[in-house]
């Protein structure tokens, strides 16, 4: 009889401990070339370097078999193709059995990922992929956004200065993409709302690499404020055009000097960035005594630039801070399923400070804890330096308006 009574306990023992994986498999994409390379890579090193620290440690511990597991990192070149990454995603998930997914950079690439993920039943972690409309519905529980807020709420805070320092002649020109249009919506919005109408207001290809014809249309109608909506390479070709036309704009406004400030000054020279207004997000948005969870901004960037030789942009803490979530929901969760590291997600929503800010979620798996807030490259003594300007709670600087 006590045998009897022995056999099941045995059994389900035995079951534990067989489930439990040699490795965590965690798979992802990077664009080693193309248009989406420059925000990609560094993504990509940033989780990369999560993995690598936390295999030194002998690999995550997991609750749910109370024992620490090496990360396994798979990662393959989508070369900043959705057509190869919808591929290389489902590769990742039927051929090399990926526990969790990790998306590539940004919504394009993030969008092929997103009804595979649900399709599979595989937890999906979005760093930067911040288009809304994968949060629409919210009736996909395998995706959470880790990153970055939604970009339609980026502009809101653009907006605000806009309406608050009497700018009422605004033109707007945008990438003819999700993440692009969604901002470009939203400010315009923002700006209806107080009878600011955009005198001009128009989308362009995300292929688009010459601004010369447009900016000389822009110009013809004197706008106080000129806001270019686009990625790296958009908004490198617009400040360029900028700079050789000799054109002369009270503000100009682009999105990605302020996250990655080397690439921009490397790319189109401190002249052509000087009081330019821009988002500004980790590291230049520094968090270290706020963090409860993995290393602040200062520590994590001296460490990681000694071990890669990559400097710390938006993209390195995006990627770095997506693997301490993930780490997180390991250690916490009673379970292994894509659901239960979901739910857990959701526990500590709110509660968890990384260096890239407060992670909080939506039930939909959007991010709203994070703040973008308004900056503006500032001169300091022979070069520049990204300065908050926006809101006044949190400023660092006044905004230099108009531009000299």
């Amino acid at each position: 009889m006590k045998k009897f009574l022995w056999l099941p306990l045995v059994l389900a023992l035995g079951l534990a401990i067989a489930a439990a994986p040699k490795e965590i498999v965690v798979g992802t994409l990077y664009a080693g070339s193309g248009s989406f390379a420059s925000s990609s890579l560094p993504e990509y090193q940033g989780l990369r370097f999560w993995a690598e620290q936390v295999n030194k440690e002998g690999g995550v511990f997991v609750k749910a078999f109370s024992k620490k597991i090496p990360v396994k990192l798979v990662a393959y070149d989508d070369q900043s193709s959705a057509t190869l990454a919808t591929t290389l995603y489902n590769q990742l998930i039927t051929q090399d059995h990926a526990q969790v997914l990790v998306s590539d950079f940004g919504s394009v690439l993030t969008s092929v990922a997103v009804p595979l993920a649900q399709e599979h039943k595989v937890l999906l972690l979005d760093p930067t992929g911040t288009s809304a409309g994968f949060f629409k519905k919210g009736d996909n529980p395998y995706l959470v956004l880790t990153g970055l807020p939604t970009s339609g709420v980026w502009p809101n805070v653009l907006a605000d200065f806009l309406i608050k320092k009497g700018i009422t002649r605004v033109a707007v020109v945008y990438g003819a993409n999700d993440f692009d249009q969604s901002q470009a919506e939203t400010l315009k919005a923002d700006l209806v709302k107080t009878g600011i109408q955009p005198d001009y207001y128009d989308a362009v290809p995300t292929s688009t690499s010459n601004y010369a014809v447009l900016l000389h249309s822009i110009a013809a109608r004197s706008p106080q404020a000129v806001i270019e909506l686009g990625y790296n390479n958009n908004d490198i070709a617009f400040l360029q055009a900028v700079q050789s036309s000799g054109l002369h704009f009270p503000m100009i406004f682009t999105i990605n000097p302020g996250l990655r400030a080397m690439l921009f000054e490397k790319a189109v020279g401190t002249s052509a960035l000087k009081y330019t207004f821009t988002y500004v997000t980790p590291p230049l948005l520094s968090y270290n005594r706020q963090v409860n969870y993995g290393p602040g901004i200062t520590a994590f960037s001296k460490n990681f630039e000694k071990a890669t030789s990559v400097p710390v942009d938006l993209s390195v803490t995006a990627g770095y801070s997506t693997g301490l979530i993930l780490q997180k929901a390991l250690e916490t969760a009673s379970g292994y399923t894509a659901l239960e590291l979901r739910k857990t997600m959701a526990s500590f929503s709110g509660k968890l400070f990384t260096l890239n800010g407060l992670f909080r979620i939506a039930s939909s798996g959007s991010q709203v804890g994070l703040s973008i807030p308004l900056g503006q490259f500032q001169p300091k003594g022979q070069g520049l330096e990204v300065t908050i300007v926006w809101p006044k709670d949190v400023a660092t600087s006044e905004a230099v308006y108009p531009a000299p």
